[in-house]
């Protein structure tokens, strides 16, 4: 072991989850008490239920917490090293037993923690005496091969592990032994448990045991694996139980687990992630900034900051989320990594963890914007509003695909283990210390006991909804704190990246001369004294931003909140973006919006948002298309068409790849270049040029209430002269006693009128289902005309004189001749050029969704002696699975959730069932026909 001094201290570190108190006024206050009401009330003995099942002791009666997290065979021995049963008896589906149950100890843990509530602690005690007995039941077998096993099922996965057994014959042994660990290590450092400590020690002397006898190239072999090889954070738990039972063999255990290629992949920048299981590896580097804290090589945070850098932001969708049904896309890639199952919520709460450490060693401000972005939209997002004795009721994925649902409940699951300490230690991020010096990061309202410096602090906001924040200093008693008084401290208060204005910061009402920049901290150093106030406002707006690899595909954000778009469709939603901007690229909410400022709900182009921290279960859209038909400014409306170029660019898209504006004579000046280029191109006649023109002179882009007109002149540019003199410019006067702005726009009299491009239109003969999906093949037309380019209007060419091609897709063009059926499942880029007699050429496009059948479902049977285990399974790979129902005798038509038992009777029983997609195709229903009991089967459906 690497001797002490060597060992590496974080610049930061966290208080006590007893030392900060989130107040119920916090946003994070609801998930917080819906999580300590299931804490109180969910017995241990179900949680012990697999581990004594597995022991051969007395279960007391007590029914296992259901899914993953389930009895196994019912022939199923506490199997030791070498007794694999075959798959006939190992059940894949509860292969991962005893990691839900670790999960609930840290939660009952870290409850504790932060609530001091007796109840909790007896519960903590009651669950390791629990682990305890098992432990010694499972040694005094003489089965295991050391002593110190712990689980739920037989060490025979293990060692097939290392004989590289694939995911589906074990399923990942060393995290659900990792989950156990650190439940008993939470126990231990958070709740005082000794007794937990113990059992947690002899596990670890059970895990080097295993290992130290491999080969370090089997090793790696092994957690190579998918899944099979997964760890969970092993590393970082033997790190810690080294640390803190004092036994330098743990740390060398840790390292066993070092996956050489990752790290030496994000120590050298090289990009490996493309289709790695997220969560598979994301905890392997909490446990390697752990290594680095302990061995004082610096390879290990090197490797952790390169990693992080290929997932935030190039991996990362809106809400912190990361990957598409676990795995990682492509670098630099949002857009196109968007699948039917993103964002495992178990990702999101590792990138947290190691976010708040890389913080701890940096004190880089960029972590904690990702770390307010992730635990405000996805984590508190993924808690259900609602209570729960049984279920934790939260995600597994919080997917981003238009019309998505959330996926909520999750009892038995990897994210509904992680989903249970989640929401019972919002306090851990609050605040941060290093001597004389306090880190605000994370701005919730909330109070801190500042021990050492003898102060509470207490932090009041209504943030995320308002922007205010004060941090008010009072005295602790001298029995709270032992402090000195009179040193000077120092205050950081970051100021995240969202704040979208200039902050002051005020001591005790008294502006201070301090640098507070977005993407900063604020420092205020001073002898802070009791009754002292810091206060500032961080100036909140609406904005759109769009993904990393699609500029047209944007997510709405109002200061730190992403807002989810309401709506039953299923495809994507195209809402004008660019034509409500303001000057400083800020979007303009509806004029008439009836915001609910409490549940943050917003009114925008005539569509409602929630924010994507509701624990709502509506049907949202994350993501929206940026797509505006006309030219407006500020949400004021010219009525002239928003043409694409050749390239494909919109006159909007042009104009706001000069923004955002400083000030308004910029604006102006981009807007008279803008519409000037655009018109040498031929998209825009001279009348739709002056009226674009006076509409941007009118709008109240600065968003300052003041009344204002536009009028457009003509000069001649037959000289130099004439020349300088185009543009805009602004006359302030005062009209009846109200201040109005006069803006003068002067162009050229150029007699010469640019020929412009035909008119293209799409259209398709029928409606969109609801969901927006046609559920028909639709027929597509594509129709074009001339335009006279002095007024605008229909030329006088027959149309005739128009040559139109179209393609689908990335596909070829080809001569349109005539309407044509869209046949194709799919979302489909359909677009249509047309060539003018002169050669000008104009461009349509428009996206359809195709989905003309529904899902087929197959019906899979166990045989379970007098019983029949029943799963339905249905597959769209077009607009996906919506859901599964079913009936039978003494059932109602209901929503299938996961696989069920019925009882063979003496009589046939009939069950119905069918699958309904996300278009709204909803199939046929089928019958399975159960025989009398007694009576032959056929085996699997």
């Amino acid at each position: 072991m690497t001797h002490p001094d060597t060992r590496i201290r974080p610049l930061a570190s966290p208080f006590g989850l007893e030392d900060v108190h989130l107040d119920d006024k916090s946003v994070y206050a609801r998930a917080r008490d819906e999580m300590l009401h299931l804490a109180r009330v969910y017995p241990v003995d179900r949680l012990l239920a697999v581990f004594r099942a597995n022991a051969g002791i007395d279960t007391r009666g007590a029914a296992a917490p259901g899914t993953w997290e389930d009895f196994g065979h019912p022939l199923e021995e506490a199997w030791g090293e070498a007794d694999y049963p075959g798959r006939e008896r190992a059940q894949t589906a509860n292969l991962l037993r005893g990691h839900y149950a670790g999960h609930f100890l840290s939660m009952l843990s870290l409850a504790y923690a932060g609530e001091r509530d007796p109840a909790l602690l007896a519960k903590v005690d009651a669950f390791v005496a629990g682990l305890a007995e098992v432990q010694e039941a499972l040694a005094a077998s003489g089965r295991s091969s050391h002593p110190g096993f712990l689980a739920a099922y037989g060490e025979w996965q293990f060692s097939r592990l290392e004989s590289f057994a694939p995911y589906g014959e074990i399923w990942a042994p060393y995290y659900t032994c990792h989950k156990i660990m650190a439940g008993l290590l939470d126990a231990h450092e958070l709740a005082g448990s000794a007794q937990a400590l113990e059992i947690a020690t002899r596990m670890g002397h059970w895990v080097h045991a295993r290992l130290s006898r491999l080969a370090p190239e089997q090793r790696q072999r092994m957690w190579s694996l998918y899944i099979a090889g997964e760890f969970g954070g092993m590393n970082e738990t033997m790190a810690r139980l080294s640390a803190v039972a004092s036994e330098p063999t743990f740390l060398e255990t840790a390292r066993f687990f070092d996956m050489d290629t990752l790290i030496d992949a994000g120590v050298a920048g090289d990009d490996i992630l493309t289709k790695m299981h997220a969560n598979q590896h994301l905890p392997q580097l909490v446990g390697y900034l752990h290594e680095y804290e302990l061995t004082g090589e610096r390879r290990y945070l090197d490797a952790v900051l390169g990693l992080w850098d290929q997932i935030v932001p190039g991996r990362m969708f809106a809400h912190g989320g990361t990957g598409e049904s676990e795995l990682w896309g492509p670098p630099e890639t949002v857009a196109g990594n968007i699948g039917q199952r993103n964002a495992e919520t178990c990702a999101t709460y590792n990138l947290l963890k190691i976010a708040r450490l890389l913080f701890q060693h940096t004190l880089d401000p960029r972590f904690f914007d990702y770390a307010e972005r992730a635990v405000l939209n996805h984590v508190l997002g993924s808690r259900r509003a609602v209570d729960s004795d049984t279920s934790p009721e939260v995600t597994y994925m919080f997917p981003v695909h238009p019309g998505a649902l959330r996926e909520y409940d999750n009892v038995g699951t990897c994210c509904g283990g992680t989903g249970l300490e989640n929401h019972v230690k919002y306090q851990d991020s609050i605040f941060f210390t290093a001597g004389h010096e306090l880190w605000i990061t994370l701005h919730t309202a909330s109070t801190l006991e500042w021990r050492e410096a003898g102060l509470r602090v207490r932090l009041s906001t209504e943030l995320p909804v308002s922007g205010e924040f004060a941090l008010t200093f009072e005295a602790l008693t001298h029995g709270e704190s032992g402090a000195a008084v009179g040193a000077e401290r120092a205050v950081h208060v970051r100021i995240p990246s969202w704040t979208a204005g200039p902050v002051d910061v005020l001591l005790n009402g008294r502006r201070l001369d301090v640098a507070a920049l977005p993407g900063t901290f604020a420092t205020i150093r001073r002898e802070f004294r009791p009754g002292d106030v810091i206060s500032l406002r961080l100036p909140m707006a609406l904005t759109s931003t769009p993904t990393i690899d699609d500029s047209r595909l944007h997510h709405l954000q109002l200061g730190p909140t992403v807002l989810l778009a309401r709506s039953e469709a299923t495809t994507s939603l195209q809402l004008g973006l660019l034509g409500r901007r303001l000057l400083d690229g800020t979007l303009r909410p509806d004029a008439d919006a009836d915001a609910d400022a409490d549940a943050g709900l917003t009114r925008f182009a005539d569509v409602d948002f929630e924010p994507s921290w509701s624990g709502a279960d509506s049907r949202f859209h994350m993501y929206v298309r940026a797509v505006d038909e006309r030219i407006a400014f500020a949400g004021h409306d010219s009525g002239v068409p928003n043409r694409a170029d050749a390239s494909g660019e919109t006159f909007l898209e042009a104009l706001w790849r000069r923004g955002p504006f400083s000030e308004r004579a910029e604006f102006l000046r981009s807007v008279f270049e803008t519409a000037t280029a655009v018109r040498g191109k031929g998209l825009l006649s001279r009348p739709e040029l002056e009226v674009v023109l006076r509409t941007a002179g009118a709008a109240d882009v600065a968003a300052d209430g003041r009344q204002r007109t536009s009028t457009v002149a003509t000069v001649e540019t037959t000289d130099s002269a004439g020349m300088s003199h185009l543009g805009a410019h602004d006359v302030e006067t005062v009209v009846d006693g109200i201040p109005v702005t006069r803006t003068h726009w002067t162009i050229g009299d150029a007699a010469q009128d640019s020929a412009m491009p035909p008119a293209v239109h799409i259209g398709v003969d029928l409606e969109p289902a609801p969901s927006g999906w046609f559920t028909r093949v639709p027929v597509v037309t594509v129709e074009a005309v001339l335009l006279d380019a002095s007024t605008g209007g229909t030329g006088d060419l027959a149309s005739g004189e128009i040559r139109i091609e179209v393609r689908v897709d990335d596909a070829d063009w080809r001569p349109y001749e005539q309407p044509f059926e869209l046949d194709a499942e799919g979302v489909h880029a359909v677009a249509a050029r047309a060539t003018g007699g002169d050669g000008q050429i104009g461009y349509a496009s428009r996206e359809l969704s195709v989905d003309t059948s529904a899902p087929e479902v197959e019906v899979r049977l166990r045989e379970l002696g007098s019983s029949v285990e029943v799963t339905f399974l249905a597959d769209d790979q077009v607009s996906g699975v919506e859901r599964i129902q079913w009936e039978g005798p003494g059932t109602f038509w209901g929503t299938f959730q996961e696989a069920f038992v019925r009882a063979l009777t003496d009589r046939e029983q009939v069950l119905e069932y069918a699958a309904t997609d996300r278009a709204g195709n909803e199939g046929p229903r089928q019958q399975l026909v159960l025989p009398a009991a007694g009576a032959s089967r056929g085996g699997d459906a």
